[in-house]
């Protein structure tokens, strides 16, 4: 959450870079005493809830790095975590004391294993897989247990390889396959032509082949863990500490505070794809507006990227790759293709190819249409973001954007407006207020705390509303933060009627702070030492209760395929919980009276819709498949649930491609481009044609239509 135009946070700033007006430390101590040390008195003196360096916080640091460094419990033996355990509860008397055993032993014992498990699994790929045997292999790391002998492990070991195996193998049997339906080539010879066709490789030559990918990828990602430094494993320690005391505070080692800022910026030349090292795999945790992804439109928020390639070159596995570099390969020139596989919610393999793009910058801004129905015009807004200029005065805000998009569609006479604020990850908390006061006069939108100071409500003091017409706020599980406070605003006060999915849950607000900043001049040698997000402050509803954790809860759910895997804050490790504080002094303005009707009518409606049949069966599939963690190592099994995954899939188009269409058009004020400018059509196609088979949207529409009658 961006908060630069409200004065927030500023104890925290003067806590943090009040350190550098002395020396902490006598002489040159060395940079991993400098870097924890300042971060732990950052954490204690300007976190939201500052924990106390005792037993139980070693606890949580010594289970949450172990998960870290061996989540699928490969490399570790029992006897080893057993030896690591006398660590349990003296984390916390190193960090007081500087000193830090418990991570030079466990760093130790990786390097140690880990150059014992490349010998190992290259002695296991040497020789064939045998996939007519019928055993299975357990996916789930949550179900795994640290081997208690070597001979335990190497059967661990083989049954993961051979699982790997397996889905290389079948999808070079898929190639081999397409291969038989490609046409003939045809080449000259001199004066005549001759028709060839491709070989296509035995049983025994496929199998070896996928044994090669496998093995490829493990040499790769073991080369990438062998080259770990003392600073990569402070970095991982120093996070590990940081995210127990909530999931949104970080430690940014320098290179991955570079990449931060590039995020934020969304200016680099790429995908568009942020990404997030989830459990050992690269999780797509948003996409971008107006980015390459964005407009390729196949990639999607909880796809897993498998293997990355550049255009038609050879795919490099990203599986187990430290995330610096795995984010290096996707990232390129502009122009440049990449192609990535990933892995779908639903198991599901596809190839994605992707031209690397600047962000279109006006596909980032708010964007809306005119939807026809029963004789009414009704007005869409599609928000992506709670975006800021926050570097040049006068630039474009979300907030200015949908007042200018609501003015547009007053002139078209709209009966009502939906809000879509589904996949916004929030944004400019200053926007969040303002675009509440468009639809509501003066009052209090949110109310802001730190952990010393009184609950501050910030407001919108514009008395002119906008749009007093009805609307409809669309919500999801990836709606978060200044989402969660515009739809919690509208709820509270009764203005609109907020739809979809429960929201993420995040609350809380952070600060990034160079700690570079906050030590001595004398220490410049250190430098640089990296950069902590810290969260200061929690959100509350203006009726006191917090967005943190619980999210915000619709009016009217909807089904929604999301639920089945999507994560929200209640998942997250060491979240903060929810909690309330006396409510705000505002004035509901009742615009909203008979939501049990609309309720019951839009339940009705649901029940009968084929439109949503097709996304609950989606996401029972999903939940299926999510369950179904014991897999099968027969390739014929294997390949039979592949297929029917695929027929599926299939199937799920075929039927969404038949549902009737919603009507929508561009606005007038938008329809007219410049001539020549063929760019504005086309974004305009790419906006307009999801909503077409919009199920949701075809319900928010049929709400807003409810409440005409």
């Amino acid at each position: 959450m961006q908060v630069p135009r409200f004065k927030l946070g500023l104890y925290a700033t003067a806590a943090l870079l009040g350190l550098a007006s002395y020396s902490v430390y006598q002489g040159t101590p060395p940079r991993d005493q400098v870097v924890l040390g300042t971060m732990l008195q950052g954490l204690s003196m300007a976190h939201f809830q500052p924990e106390k360096l005792d037993d139980q916080f070693s606890q949580r640091v010594f289970d949450l790095y172990l998960k870290r460094v061996d989540v699928n419990k490969q490399l570790l033996l029992a006897p080893e975590v057993a030896q690591l355990r006398r660590f349990q509860t003296k984390i916390d008397d190193q960090l007081k004391a500087g000193t830090h055993e418990f991570l030079d032993v466990t760093s130790q014992i990786l390097a140690k294993r880990t150059l014992e498990i490349q010998v190992l699994y290259r002695q296991l790929l040497a020789q064939p897989f045998d996939f007519t045997v019928q055993e299975t292999w357990e996916t789930d790391p949550t179900k795994a247990v640290f081997a208690a002998t070597p001979a335990a492990q190497r059967e661990q070991w083989r049954k993961l390889l051979k699982y790997q195996t397996l889905a290389q193998l079948s999808e070079l049997m898929d190639e081999e396959a397409r291969k038989k339906d490609k046409p003939l080539a045809v080449t000259k010879v001199g004066a005549a032509a001759s028709t060839t066709s491709e070989r296509l490789r035995t049983p025994v030559e496929l199998e070896a082949a996928a044994r090669k990918r496998v093995l490829k990828y493990y040499d790769e990602s073991f080369a990438d863990q062998l080259q770990n430094d003392a600073d990569d494993r402070l970095a991982e320690f120093a996070n590990v500490i940081a995210n127990t005391y909530d999931p949104h505070t970080e430690y940014f080692a320098p290179i991955v505070r570079d990449n931060f800022d590039i995020a934020m910026s969304g200016r680099l030349e790429g995908t568009g794809a942020q990404l997030q090292e989830d459990e050992g795999k690269l999780k797509v945790t948003d996409i971008v507006a107006g980015s390459a992804s964005f407009r390729q439109g196949e990639l999607k928020v909880g796809d897993v990227i498998l293997r990355v390639a550049q255009g038609a070159a050879e795919p490099v596995s990203v599986e187990g790759m430290r995330f610096e570099k795995a984010v290096k390969l996707i990232r390129g020139p502009k122009g440049t293709e990449v192609r990535l596989t990933v892995r779908k919610p639903d198991g599901a393999t596809v190839v994605i190819p992707i031209i690397r793009d600047v962000v279109v910058i006006e596909e980032t801004y708010a964007q809306s249409a005119i939807i026809k129905r029963d004789g009414r015009n009704y007005g869409y807004i599609h928000l992506p973001g709670f975006y800021a200029d926050f570097g040049r005065k006068g630039g474009r805000s979300s907030a200015t954007d949908v007042k200018a998009e609501l003015a547009k569609l007053s002139k078209e006479n709209v009966a009502g407006v939906v809000l879509d604020l589904r996949y916004n990850g929030g944004g400019s908390l200053q926007d969040a207020v303002e675009m509440g006061g468009l639809f509501v006069p003066t009052g209090p939108m949110v109310q802001v705390k730190d952990n010393r100071n009184p609950a501050e409500a910030l407001s919108d003091t514009d008395p002119q509303v906008q749009y007093g017409g009805p609307l409809v706020v669309l919500v999801n599980k990836y709606s978060a933060s200044a989402s969660e406070i515009l739809a919690a605003a509208m709820q509270d006060y009764k203005r609109g009627v907020v739809m979809g999915s429960t929201t993420y849950g995040k609350g809380t607000v952070q600060q990034v702070f160079d700690l570079d900043r906050a030590v001595s001049p004398d220490l410049k040698g250190l430098k640089p030492l990296g950069s902590l997000k810290l969260t200061l402050q929690k959100f509350y509803r203006v009726n006191g209760g917090s967005t943190q954790f619980k999210g915000v809860v619709p009016d009217i759910m909807l089904p929604d395929a999301l639920t089945s895997f999507a994560k929200g804050e209640q998942e997250a490790e060491y979240a903060l919980k929810w909690d309330e504080i006396a409510p705000a002094t505002y004035q509901p303005t009742n615009t909203v009276t008979s939501v049990e009707q609309l309720r019951a009518a839009s339940a009705a409606r649901v029940a009968a819709s084929p439109g949503f049949r097709l996304i609950m069966e989606a996401a029972d599939r999903a939940t299926i498949r999510r369950k179904q963690t014991t897999l099968s190592l027969n390739l014929a099994a294997y390949r039979a649930t592949q297929q029917q995954a695929r027929d599926a899939n299939k199937q799920q188009t075929a039927a969404q491609n038949a549902l009737p269409s919603l009507d929508v058009t561009t606005l007038t004020a938008d329809a007219r481009p410049a001539p020549g400018d063929s760019a504005v059509a086309k974004r305009a196609a790419r906006f307009l044609k999801p909503l077409r088979k919009d199920a949701a949207l075809a319900e928010a529409v049929a709400v807003l239509n409810d409440g005409l009658k």
